[in-house]
């Protein structure tokens, strides 16, 4: 039911593998990138290896899947994008997202989640897709509205990070928006 890949103008969203995780580590032990994240800046590469690996298990109950986001022309991985979890009994699904810090501001986020978007409620006849963001992460934040998501509240004190309890953003788009 889950596909393996996606294509866009630029971009090929492929199912992560195992031997993405040198690319992935790279990306994912910046901490510019992961600043928002809900994860640790990774300091070696079997992060990487078991993160794929966990989201391999996911895709495999159908629960999640995330693809490595390459572009097309010089054939680089420059992120990761997929579906943090489905919840299939009632239409809905989140998305998430990251991006090398070299390929910001290229429109790359939006292009990749798009097509996310576009294929959950064409192909999966999802109703409800959202997104969680840091309210700091203003980045993130307008690559949702763009995509015409519309922001529906905070979320007070939702996760805890190191300790610290941190508000998330709600942000979501309906098949009939």
């Amino acid at each position: 039911m889950l596909i393996k890949e996606l294509h866009t103008e630029r971009l090929i969203l492929r199912k992560m593998n195992e031997s993405d995780a040198p690319n992935l580590f790279k990306i994912w032990s910046d901490p510019a990138v992961t600043k928002y994240m809900d994860i640790d800046c990774f300091i070696d590469e079997d992060q990487a290896i078991e993160m794929i690996k966990l989201m391999d298990e996911l895709s495999q109950d159908h629960k999640a899947i995330r693809y490595s986001i390459i572009e097309k022309e010089s054939d680089v991985i420059i992120g990761t994008c997929g579906y943090n979890y489905f919840d299939w009994d009632n239409g809905r699904t989140e998305v998430g997202y990251d991006i090398a810090k070299d390929y910001w501001g290229k429109g790359y986020a939006t292009e990749a989640i798009g097509s996310l978007v576009d294929y959950a409620f064409t192909t999966l006849k999802l109703n409800r897709i959202q997104a969680k963001v840091v309210p700091a992460n203003v980045g993130s934040a307008k690559v949702l509205e763009k995509l015409n998501f519309t922001f529906e509240g905070t979320l007070r004190q939702y996760e805890k990070v190191n300790d610290t309890f941190n508000d998330l953003n709600m942000y979501a788009r309906l098949a009939t928006d």
